[in-house]
């Protein structure tokens, strides 16, 4: 039994929740980023996202470790068991980023996804798929991958079918009754499936990517292009801490959710405010420009510069309409303007060329 209402929601967690789905709101009204912004802010956020799984779990492979396998990938033949846990975590959220609205969270799922996570992993060949049939505990590694200690114990291999069976049953149920927020649900789910513990090895992976799961089913459509894992990752001891508060109660009359859903919320905050930080710097092709002033742009920042009779050509717009448009575009900021009459041309605005180096602002580490 999942004691959900014992939550206490305090200003801050209210006000957390209202910061993320104001975000999530303004991303679904941005409209979509150009394919390839797309593209290569997902492709970063990957690689820090199963760079970061994979360490906080022991790895010792650096992103720039990880981006190199990654584009090696079908090659199927992995070494170290650092490079068969990357390969499986980035198939995984692969799978979640390209059919999450076809995968319902089933107990059957939930072991297909642990299989495949662990598929290239030899030694957890014997395990994969199948729930722990032998004590397991959750334990923290350092930056080395030294093992610090055991964090805390979870259900025994005997109670684990009827504990997830309940999780499962739980969590579909109370998404139909929309009684709590989603996020509220997505972090109760979270952390009492790591109480479980249900497999014998790659439940706080498994537990990542199903996170990401969730809150591409709950509408969060962002998830994708701004890592959490990497939030995780930098926070350990606060993650190992909150885990520790929580869980010691769940079993109790009066769970305390409090530590875990702060530290949640927190996350998931900071997971919005890096990739905040990535859309201001990519505000010229976010920003809800008419076509035509976004084509203007666009190709200022390929060329370096646009005339009026590039702009003609390059639209097939009428010159009084392109006029009004460079003009919106260097009051915006987006355009300086340079010349004057028939010599007038105009480049990106200072800020907007520098980012335009790169084809992402990089992503922060």
């Amino acid at each position: 039994m999942i004691l959900a209402h014992t939550t206490q929601i305090t200003p801050e967690i209210l006000k957390l929740i209202a910061g993320i789905d104001e975000f999530k709101g303004a991303w679904r009204a941005l409209g979509t980023l150009a394919p390839d912004r797309l593209s290569a802010l997902r492709r970063v956020a990957t690689i820090e996202s199963v760079g970061s799984s994979t360490r906080i779990e022991g790895s010792k492979l650096s992103d720039r470790e990880v981006e190199r396998l990654l584009s090696n990938l079908q090659i199927k033949s992995f070494t170290t068991r650092d490079e068969q846990e990357v390969a499986g975590y980035a198939e995984v959220m692969e799978l979640m980023f390209s059919s999450w609205q076809d995968i319902t969270l089933t107990e059957n799922h939930i072991k297909q996804l642990h299989r495949d996570l662990l598929a290239h992993s030899e030694k957890d060949a014997w395990h994969r798929g199948n729930y722990k049939t032998s004590t397991n505990s959750v334990v923290a590694f350092d930056e080395e991958g030294k093992q610090l200690g055991v964090v805390f114990e979870t259900a025994t291999p005997f109670d684990t079918p009827r504990l997830m069976a309940e999780l499962v049953t739980w969590f579909n149920d109370e998404r139909h009754a929309a009684r709590l927020h989603p996020l509220l649900l997505i972090g109760i789910w979270v952390v009492v499936f790591l109480e479980i513990h249900p497999f014998q090895d790659g439940n706080g992976r498994l537990s990542r990517a199903l996170t990401t799961l969730l809150l591409l089913q709950a509408g969060y459509a962002y998830v994708p292009y701004s890592s959490l894992e990497g939030v995780v990752e930098q926070s350990k001891e606060a993650y190992y801490l909150a885990l520790r508060q929580t869980q010691g109660t769940i079993r109790t009359d009066a769970p305390n959710w409090q530590p875990w859903l702060v530290f949640f919320l927190r996350a998931l905050a900071e997971q919005v405010r890096r990739l905040n930080h990535k859309v201001e710097r990519e505000k010229l092709v976010l920003a809800p420009l008419p076509e035509l002033s976004l084509q203007i742009v666009e190709f200022a920042k390929e060329h370096g510069r646009i005339t009026m009779a590039d702009a003609i050509r390059l639209t097939g717009g009428n010159r009084n309409t392109l006029k009004q448009h460079f003009r919106a575009l260097v009051e915006r900021s987006y355009l300086g303007q340079r010349g004057a009459g028939r010599g007038v041309w105009y480049e990106l605005a200072s800020s907007l060329a520098t980012q335009s180096d790169s084809p992402l602002g990089r992503s922060e580490k």
